[in-house]
């Protein structure tokens, strides 16, 4: 006989992470990546996570033991602590642009942008253009945002 499909799961990877929605307060806790996906070793990176089509993804809060299915529309801004996975190669081509985002919760988020562009199309607007996936990344030193550009009101260059 079968094994019920309640009891088939993919492996996940847990992240602590911090959200922030359209309404309430940021809050901490944790979301679930792929363990391991088709285009690169390793596993899935959140920003992969939130520009799958899926509209809605898994938050479990710290505060609570209750999953909540956070929809991706109303998120302003996921944060790690830790950077996105480092490739190398990628990283030696690509550019870094400082950029100070505006959101429109009324908070400020400045960072850097790892763009890889071809060098005359590489300025901060070609980078918000550059695709119509609906999250970006910018990190700081402490962390990484991973910003829906729906919520954002204006950016800045820093450079």
């Amino acid at each position: 006989m079968p094994a019920p499909m309640t009891d088939f799961l993919l492996p996940r990877t847990v992240i602590p992470a911090r959200l922030m929605l359209t309404q309430g307060q940021p809050r901490g806790g944790t979301i679930y990546l792929a363990a391991r996906v088709p285009q690169h070793d390793g596993a899935e990176t959140p920003l992969e996570m939130l520009n799958r089509a899926e509209s809605f993804f898994p938050f479990l809060p710290a505060e609570d033991a209750a999953i909540m299915l956070v929809a991706k529309g109303q998120t302003i801004d996921l944060t790690v602590d830790r950077g996105p996975i480092a490739d190398p190669d990628r990283l030696s081509a690509a550019k870094e642009l400082q950029l100070e985002l505006v959101l429109v919760n009324g908070s400020t988020l400045t960072g850097r942008a790892a763009v890889e562009l071809p060098e005359h199309h590489s300025r901060p607007l070609d980078y918000l253009n550059a695709t119509a996936e609906p999250f970006f990344a910018l990190t700081t030193d402490e962390s990484t945002h991973y910003v829906n550009r729906a919520h954002v009101l204006f950016a800045r260059p820093r450079d």
